[in-house]
């Protein structure tokens, strides 16, 4: 299955100039992390500017399916009364997380720790996804697995640890989810769970930690990596998170503000960890205007208003390290590098090729098919830059709403219209994307 059961094409045209200022949806990660710890911790916890896409709004229900109270009192304002730690009450239907990988894995977490048993189950698209990678660890800390497919696919059943096991746990690659889970199950574990990293990957889930009550340490390994212990079995205690602006959302209008001759635009609230900050510190090596101003913090997370303004592009090389700072962002910057002058090679997206899509081949075929040179060598992405793009092709996106989302970008500056086969799963991560572009003068039909 490559598309919705209701696919809905749409062409993006030249625009004029984009201007105007507007806020991009909550992050997804940190949504997801809100929910699930106001969910384990005692007493309320109140969230405002949580992400109401359909991935954010699935965990929200399994934290209600598992004994949570989670009530929406208004426009991205949501408070839950949780259960503590282990507390989980077992699901009477399966967990169905739809498209969100991040949501069931982070869950899966989640659930380890309790003495219950639940149904982990999504989309097409989800159950061609591989969970062994954050399984493994949950194994060893006492969980178990039944009825799933081969590589850990869902449907699976999850029997969590009646007695859960610390571990010292080092990620085979640097996924802020194997992490996550790791980290959650490890609440309701006696003693320390640790996890060592090579690479460092986003920290999110030990900001959150700290915020919510959670004894944890954070501390260099190696060149690149990081060691973190957290202390089990604490009484996390209800906590207000005002979640900030989805720095991976924000890179679809950043990048069209680049691209499309004569925009400036302003986006609010935006998240500048250090740790998502990797598609900024690109942009701004290849020339690109950026500004921050307004720079506040809630949670532990950084956030600016950032003033993006049309630039003139060079392609550059992109290092390996820098690809978990940004890993969702490599779709839409391949956009900004077809219309660079010059080569851009972005090194080591292995990670691409395991999310909704393969999304390395698939971003290559999208800018094959509107006349960009692109050549994928092992794990790179290599995009010979002219300074134009004739577009005129048709996107299959695959079910994936960043290619969409990039398709159309490239869209709005290319020689030709450039067409998505099905815009249905943007609506996964950012409902309100094609408004609030037309808001700016995105030219859509």
């Amino acid at each position: 299955m490559t598309h919705s059961d209701h696919p809905t094409p749409l062409e993006a045209r030249a625009s004029g100039p984009l201007t105007g200022k507007a806020r991009v949806p909550g992050d997804k990660s940190i949504s997801h992390r809100a929910l699930i710890l106001g969910a384990l911790s005692v007493g309320e916890t109140r969230i405002s500017g949580l992400l109401e896409g359909e991935d954010v709004l699935n965990t929200a229900k399994s934290m209600r399916a598992m004994g949570a109270t989670v009530e929406r009192t208004g426009d991205f304002a949501w408070l839950l009364r949780g259960v503590g730690v282990a507390g989980f009450a077992q699901p009477a239907n399966a967990l169905d997380f739809g498209n969100s990988g991040t949501g069931c894995r982070l869950v899966m977490g989640a659930v380890a720790g309790c003495p219950i048993t639940a149904v982990f189950d999504g989309d097409a698209s989800l159950r061609t996804r591989p969970m062994r990678r954050v399984l493994d660890p949950l194994e060893l800390m006492g969980a178990k697995v039944s009825g799933s497919e081969t590589g850990g696919r869902l449907p699976l059943t999850l029997h969590g640890a009646l007695d859960p096991v610390p571990i010292l746990y080092r990620t085979p690659v640097a996924s802020a989810q194997i992490k996550s889970a790791v980290l959650l199950a490890g609440l309701a574990a006696p003693g320390v769970t640790t996890v060592i990293e090579q690479e460092a990957s986003r920290d999110h889930t030990e900001l959150m930690l700290k915020h919510f009550g959670a004894e944890i340490t954070c501390e260099p390994e190696g060149r690149h990596g990081r060691r973190i212990a957290l202390a089990g079995q604490p009484e996390l205690h209800g906590a207000n998170v005002v979640v900030p602006a989805d720095p991976s959302s924000a890179a679809f209008p950043i990048v069209a503000a680049l691209v499309v001759e004569g925009s400036d635009i302003v986006l609010p609230d935006v998240m500048t960890n250090p740790l998502r900050t990797g598609l900024l510190t690109t942009l701004r090596d290849m020339g690109a205007s950026i500004e921050e101003t307004e720079v506040r913090g809630d949670a532990g997370e950084p956030m600016a208003q950032l003033r993006v303004r049309a630039s003139k592009l060079r392609g550059v090389e992109v290092p390996p390290e820098r690809a978990p700072s940004m890993i969702d962002e490599y779709l839409v910057l391949a956009v900004a590098a077809s219309f660079a002058e010059g080569t851009t090679i972005m090194r080591g997206l292995q990670e691409l090729r395991v999310k909704e899509s393969d999304r390395l081949e698939a971003t290559a075929a999208m800018l094959r098919v509107n006349g960009v040179k692109v050549e994928i060598s092992g794990d790179d992405l290599i995009v010979e830059g002219r300074g134009h793009v004739p577009g005129g092709g048709l996107v299959a996106t695959h079910m994936d709403h960043r290619i969409a989302m990039s398709a159309l970008v490239m869209g709005l500056a290319a020689d030709q219209p450039v067409t998505v086969d099905d815009t249905a799963f943007i609506a996964t991560s950012f409902p309100d994307f094609i408004p609030m572009m037309r808001s700016l003068g995105a030219e859509f039909s």
